[in-house]
């Protein structure tokens, strides 16, 4: 029996769209391009990529830039990394790590990995808010919007001696209304959700702190000599493929994309007793200039019966993989599917759920 994986962020739902800007947006490189670890100013950043990027930001009204120093890494996930390192490593004593449940599984996994005496994982920051034991320094990772559940977020944890981290992965109008320009001391960004390509490995960090900057850029020249020349040229090509026009060719289509399979699968849902979806308001778009729906990256799917304790073993039945509620710290009755797939995987998704409440249908009517 095949089984079909739906967990996965690979965000391949853009495409289609790449297909039609093929042209604009192919890279050449000849044999003797870009050579030397630096550019011409002898910087590992391109200068010219971070105005494009700042761009961006000014067209998806997603982000206050000005005023804040700007930090390539190897994805998001390098960049998170780089800024545990750089605010615990000037700190009075360890920093506990936090995340609000449900939380992307990466920051225990990767702040474990790279723990020191500097930092810990301490798991939800929901609990420690509600814990006797005084804390001196925090750093709490906040994902806005949320993986898995899409929902906007703000920090739990709040005083002198918290440090968050915004984690704005997915902070782009094609997966959430942009209520207001984000405005934090550190915000993490990464091209693979705002373009898709996610094997280039790029992302950026936005800081306004000049001492954790230079902290995190401490960190990546050390891990990487600074970033791959190459993804930052394919990075700068995407970066002016989306500028073309008025720069919301993108945000169009993948919103009205993101839109329409969450509608589809909705309403499957929606017929359903056994299952149940997370709620994402209508929200003022800044964006968009008016109120719109949700488009999220995933769906936050919920067992609802009481015999259905581990939610992705029922799906894994009707051919389905998601990713089980105990991987992001909560119960296992929910699990992630993913929405960024290809059509045809996502067109299969709906038709496996479709069988399964079919399924349920036929089962009620014969008891």
């Amino acid at each position: 029996m095949t089984f079909h994986c739906f967990h996965s962020g690979d965000p391949l739902f853009l495409e289609p769209f790449w297909m039609q800007h093929a042209a604009s947006s192919a890279v050449v490189v000849a044999g003797w391009h870009r050579m030397s670890y630096t550019f011409y100013d002898h910087s590992f950043v391109s200068q010219e990529l971070e105005n494009h990027i700042r761009r961006v930001h000014s067209i998806a009204r997603n982000a206050i830039t000005k005023g804040k120093y700007i930090i390539f890494g190897g994805g998001s996930t390098q960049l998170l990394g780089a800024a545990v390192y750089a605010i615990s490593m000037n700190l009075s004593s360890p920093a506990s790590v936090v995340a609000a449940a449900p939380a992307y599984p990466l920051y225990k996994s990767q702040t474990d990995f790279f723990q020191n005496t500097n930092f810990e994982y301490e798991g939800d920051s929901s609990l420690l808010k509600n814990s006797s034991k005084t804390k001196t320094n925090i750093i709490e990772f906040v994902t806005s919007p949320n993986n898995p559940d899409g929902n906007l977020r703000e920090a739990v944890l709040k005083g002198a001696s918290v440090r968050a981290i915004y984690d704005h992965a997915y902070y782009w109008p094609h997966f959430t209304a942009i209520p207001s320009p984000a405005n934090e001391d550190i915000m993490i960004f990464t091209i693979s959700k705002l373009t898709g390509h996610a094997g280039s490995r790029f992302g950026w960090a936005f800081v306004k702190d000049e001492d954790v900057y230079q902290n995190m850029q401490k960190y990546i020249s050390v891990a990487e000599m600074g970033i791959s020349r190459e993804a930052q040229l394919r990075a700068l090509k995407l970066m002016k493929a989306i500028l073309q026009g008025n720069g919301t060719d993108i945000f169009d289509y993948a919103y009205k994309k993101m839109s329409d399979r969450w509608k589809k699968l909705s309403q499957i849902v929606s017929l359903s007793k056994r299952f149940t979806l997370q709620e994402i308001p209508p929200q003022f778009c800044n964006f968009f200039e008016k109120v719109r729906g949700p488009s999220p990256a995933y769906a936050w799917l919920k067992c609802e019966r009481e015999e259905d304790t581990n939610c992705n073993s029922v799906l894994r039945a009707a051919n389905i993989i998601g990713r089980a509620g105990s991987i992001f710290n909560v119960e296992d009755r929910h699990v992630r599917l993913s929405l960024l797939k290809s059509d045809d995987d996502f067109n299969l998704l709906l038709h496996h759920l479709k069988k399964l409440v079919v399924t349920e249908e036929d089962d009620a009517r014969t008891m």
